[in-house]
């Protein structure tokens, strides 16, 4: 499977505990922080559920 690389654009602050779980899942801990996945279904979802705090990098 190709990667993805996964960047958090927003402060966590001020979001729901379950939507912290998932940037923490992700690996995402820390403003402006890049980390690499496989293109899986799973991690897909994550990343649509916290679509307003992460981006895709090219």
């Amino acid at each position: 499977m190709s990667t993805i690389k996964i960047k958090q654009i927003k402060s966590r602050i001020g979001a729901p505990a379950d939507q912290k779980r998932t940037l923490d899942a992700l690996g995402l801990r820390k403003l402006n922080r890049v980390v690499e996945h496989e293109s899986t279904p799973s991690i897909l979802g994550m990343v649509n559920k916290v679509k307003h705090l992460v981006t895709i990098v090219k």
